[in-house]
């Protein structure tokens, strides 16, 4: 049991990381990004534009998640990661109160074109948080620990082994549905860009640039055709932009 407990905890305190290439809102003087311009933006543009982008799109985040979640915490914190060693990620996680945060690494800000991209990747983490994605991996994930050191125990496997499989299981259990997750997540994230006057359109471009994971078998992220083509066909079912 407590190490069912151990493993609860570390899902909820890793997040959902968006991709693998602190400021709190409305503080007055953001750390400075550091590192070389990337895609023509400053390190000043893109804190200019992190300022910018936040203060917009934070609103539009906690209206959608009031309306769509009841009940649930839509306070959002978006910050910058103050680390300026961290690789360039952006995820989302909840603090010990339940608070949902939304943190970017310096080095993911070095990856953003400009501010349709931004919003679209802070977007998508906000619809994470939305559809509940955190709870439901931390779930499987204690599922699949609990089938696996099952099968192990009934197998007459030693105390290691069973931990082993523990362990092991709540790995595949969070994966089983990570790649769902993450279609979904861009399916709304697009909405809120739209509805925060980005264009998702453009946005979407981001993933033009990431490596693409591919169709791996328990991999965490979707191909990234398939997350482009998502995004295009929520664009024309709501007729955004």
């Amino acid at each position: 049991m407590r190490r069912l407990l151990l493993l609860m905890g570390f899902s909820v305190t890793t997040g959902l990381a968006a991709c693998d290439v602190a400021v709190e809102t409305g503080s007055a003087t953001p750390p400075r990004p550091t590192g070389p311009a990337v895609q023509g933006m400053t390190p000043a543009q893109g804190r200019s534009a992190f300022a910018a982008v936040t203060r917009v799109v934070e609103p539009v985040s906690e209206r959608e998640c009031r309306a769509r979640a009841p009940g649930l915490n839509c306070d959002f914190l978006i910050r910058v990661d103050p680390n300026p060693n961290a690789p360039p990620n952006a995820y989302q996680s909840q603090d010990r109160s339940g608070r949902p945060v939304i943190t970017f690494t310096q080095r993911m800000l070095g990856q953003i074109a400009n501010r349709d991209e931004l919003a679209f990747v802070m977007s998508h983490e906000a619809a994470h948080h939305i559809r509940g994605h955190l709870a439901r991996k931390q779930q499987s994930a204690v599922a699949g620990s609990i089938l696996l050191a099952g099968l192990a125990s009934v197998s007459g496997a030693s105390a290691a082994d069973i931990g082993r499989a523990q362990d092991l299981g709540a790995i595949v259990g969070a994966r089983t549905y990570s790649k769902n997750f993450e279609l979904e997540a861009d399916e709304l994230g697009t909405i809120i860009t739209h509805k925060a006057g980005y264009r998702p359109s453009v946005g979407v471009k981001f993933f033009n640039r990431l490596p693409d994971p591919g169709d791996k078998f328990l991999g965490s992220h979707p191909a990234n055709p398939d997350r482009v083509r998502v995004v295009s066909q929520t664009i024309q079912k709501y007729n955004l932009n």
